[in-house]
């Protein structure tokens, strides 16, 4: 009961949830999964599927279909971009596991979604494009403002210049 209880946790602060086969991982590969996933905020987490239903509660009719077979779950609690790249650079480079499906807050997706998630720049990458479009016309005004200044300190440089000469 307490490792349903924990799933239920895990469930309700996660924004997103990725399934995935895991089969043909090794221990020291997993907890070093799992050590990297955890610099991102996340969790992967392998339970028995009956366990996981119990856990997803209203959730589950969204990806029920996805729970054959032995899965892992991947939790995304901060970003939910960033944990998904680490996990499908770690698949590859390990040449097994794939994605299934999952959650993105409570809209299902499928495998393809989740491919297609994984291609989106991170939350901070996409905040930092954001800051530098907010700030350009701020910049744009200070540079025309600046210039116009400058032309006019060269004018009166050039009339000084030629009233003395």
């Amino acid at each position: 009961m307490e490792t349903v209880t924990e799933l239920t946790d895990n469930v309700a602060r996660a924004k997103a949830i990725i399934i995935t086969e895991y089969q043909g991982i090794k221990h020291k590969q997993l907890e070093e999964l799992r050590r990297s996933l955890k610099k991102s905020n996340a969790e992967f987490v392998v339970t028995k599927n009956r366990l996981l239903k119990r856990a997803l509660g209203e959730k589950l009719p969204a990806i029920e279909t996805l729970l054959e077979k032995p899965t892992a779950t991947l939790f995304a609690y901060a970003d939910e971009v960033a944990p998904l790249k680490e996990l499908l650079k770690f698949f590859k480079v390990m040449t097994f596991g794939k994605t299934k499906g999952g959650l993105l807050g409570n809209t299902a997706l499928t495998e393809e979604e989740v491919m297609r998630l994984a291609t989106l720049p991170t939350k901070d990458v996409l905040l930092g494009k954001l800051v530098r479009q907010l700030n350009s016309p701020i910049q744009g005004l200070h540079y025309a403002l600046q210039w116009n200044l400058n032309k006019f300190v060269w004018a009166l440089e050039a009339v000084k210049n030629k009233k003395t000469v």
